[in-house]
């Protein structure tokens, strides 16, 4: 199943990968991955248990997904560890630990790279691109979607401040 009419990069139509998930309905299990002490895995199960928000981006290594990761990282460093926080990718764990040492990023980033499920299942492929498009979710602590936004255009920024009034509302 593919999702038409959704989503443009640089203007041009783009198509999603997977089924569009709603707002209400549980998050799909995933296995994404990270470089902390070597490659380490990230799931579902891992998130369960307080709000999180997670911040979709095609590469850490544009500038519009760099000013999403920094501005996120900025707007929940005062939560601390009251929520989860990670920002999504296909970049190589390496370069996403890397990207975060050099721009003091404090949230998690994970990696799709491997299988691109998350990607799939949560229907943020672009297929044409095989990248993931820029969207933001926020779960509340069961691993329910209570936020759900896809940026229409894929070079534009996300709404923050509609994000973190979801986030807020779960604590």
């Amino acid at each position: 199943m593919s999702q038409t009419g959704v989503i443009t990069f640089k203007g041009n139509p783009m198509t999603l990968a997977g089924e569009a998930l709603a707002v209400g309905s549980p998050a799909p299990d995933f296995q994404l991955h990270y470089a902390e002490g070597g490659i380490q895995t990230l799931t579902l199960a891992d998130l369960k248990g307080k709000p999180s928000i997670i911040s979709v981006v095609p590469s850490l290594d544009t500038p519009t997904c760099a000013t999403q990761t920094k501005k996120f990282n900025e707007e929940l460093a005062s939560l601390g560890d009251k929520i989860n926080a990670v920002t999504v990718s296909r970049d190589l764990p390496f370069a996403q630990a890397r990207f975060c040492g050099a721009e003091d990023i404090k949230m998690r980033t994970a990696s799709d790279y491997q299988t691109h499920a998350f990607g799939n299942d949560y229907g943020l492929t672009i297929e044409e691109l095989k990248l993931l498009t820029r969207a933001v979710l926020v779960l509340n602590a069961d691993g329910e979607i209570v936020h759900k936004e896809i940026v229409a255009e894929v070079t534009e920024e996300p709404d923050y401040a509609t994000a973190m009034a979801a986030l807020r509302m779960l604590l």
